[in-house]
């Protein structure tokens, strides 16, 4: 019993230890003032480079871009000569916030009980103080979608810059109701069902998805009846109305072709006004299909093998620049659920020299994602007016070699520290046979 005691004892400090870490971590001197970011290379996105310029920053907005900008009185100035001013990347499908140790179910908040639980808002179980926030930020990346994961439609996903003491402080401004689209076939060889019943689980799934999306158009038509009697009991439809009214999207995740053109086929038949397509791993072979169906798609993750053997081994680095070629409006997700949400940079990187192009997958990090969820006004590019998310970099983000100096976030200097940056720093001094005092 004792020795239960005290392992138990053990766990519990180590635990909160990691739990308060990142707090500390992320609270090391953010500041919030006037900035001046001079003699910098100004990758705009929407409005080109701009060279030896000037971006100010001031009540966490843009307020000056350009190369004859007066440096406001009393701004801290940054010399940036020799370094690019980007927009903060955003990843378009992560469960960054909510998951943190992927074999510790204490660490994991993404999945509910229930196969139709849209009511569940992602929003109110991310974490701010999650150790692999900073670690992510460092790297360029200031905001992510943190997605639900489950049944058939397990919640609703939120944007979140990823800086804030709560999640309210972290909210982006959109959020998006997740559909896991049901498999059609076999999952994989270690699927032994028959055909009959592939088919028939297939279609229970989806009769269960279509009763309640009539379920919802139903509770739309007397909803206003329902709140003028003060009656509001039905949390699953009172989740469903933003997306029947055209509101709010429904995400939905989805990656092999067949089940795409079915998806596409429901979302026609049932007249959801607004969908986002989510993973599309096999994007690349119905594109003309989505095209033509004008869905934006979140195509990832791009660092990835093929989905069929028989396929090249390059079809999952190629997929976005195919489905962009074809007019699909492309924004990227890494579809990480925890750290390695900060290679979002590489698997752009990858697109853009598999067919995407570099300026366009430059894009499909920054303003691509920023319309899809329809917050262009504030994130995405470097213009008058828009938050001051942005990055400072020695290059081009995309390459391993380049550095990220400074990131802003809703013009908050962050601190540069992350729990990678700590543990470098501690045994780049560390002495072999030497205690540390």
């Amino acid at each position: 019993m004792k020795k239960l005691t005290t392992f138990l004892y053990a766990s519990a400090t180590v635990a909160l230890a990691l739990a308060v870490q990142p707090l500390a971590a992320q609270s090391q001197k953010s500041t919030h003032a006037t900035y001046a970011l001079t003699h910098a290379s100004i990758e705009t996105v929407t409005k080109g480079v701009i060279q030896d310029g000037t971006v100010v920053i001031s009540n966490g907005k843009i307020t000056a871009v350009g190369t004859s900008v007066t440096v406001p009185a009393g701004a801290e100035v940054i010399d940036c000569r020799g370094r690019w001013i980007y927009p903060g990347m955003i990843d378009a499908n992560t469960k960054l916030g909510l998951s943190e140790v992927a074999s510790d179910p204490r660490t994991r908040d993404f999945n509910e009980v229930g196969d139709i639980v849209p009511q569940m808002r992602a929003l109110t179980a991310v974490n701010p103080n999650s150790v692999l926030i900073p670690v992510t930020r460092v790297s360029g990346v200031t905001t992510v979608i943190a997605t639900p994961e489950g049944d058939l439609m397990p919640g609703t996903a939120a944007l979140i810059n990823l800086h804030g003491y709560t999640p309210d402080q972290m909210f982006a401004g959109f959020e998006g109701v997740v559909i896991i689209w049901p498999h059609s076939g076999r999952r994989g060889g270690f699927d032994k069902r028959t055909d009959e019943e592939i088919k028939r689980e297939y279609d229970k799934r989806i009769n269960k998805l279509s009763e309640a999306w009539q379920k919802a158009g139903e509770y739309h038509k007397i909803d206003s009846a329902l709140q003028s009697k003060g009656v509001n009991y039905y949390p699953e439809m009172q989740a469903l109305l933003p997306v029947v009214r055209g509101e709010r999207p429904f995400i939905i995740q989805v990656d092999v072709a067949k089940d795409i053109l079915n998806a596409l086929t429901w979302v026609r038949e049932k007249k959801v006004k607004k969908v986002i397509l989510s993973g599309v791993s096999e994007g690349w072979r119905v594109a003309a299909e989505i095209a033509k169906a004008n869905i934006p798609v979140i195509a990832g993750p791009v660092l990835a093998v093929p989905t069929r053997d028989y396929d090249r081994y390059d079809k999952a680095y190629a997929n976005p620049g195919l489905l962009h070629k074809a007019g699909v409006k492309v924004a990227l997700g890494t579809t990480d659920d925890r750290g390695n949400v900060r290679n979002l940079p590489y698997h752009a990187g990858y697109a853009a020299a598999y067919g995407l192009g570099r300026e366009q997958a430059l894009k499909a990090v920054t303003i691509v994602p920023a319309e899809i969820f329809g917050v262009a006004d504030k994130l995405g590019s470097i213009e008058v007016g828009k938050n001051a998310t942005l990055l400072i970099s020695d290059g081009d983000p995309f390459e391993t070699k380049t550095t990220i100096h400074q990131v802003f976030i809703d013009g908050w200097k962050i601190p540069m520290k992350s729990r990678q940056t700590e543990l470098y720093d501690e045994f780049l001094q560390r002495t072999p046979g030497v205690t540390k005092q």
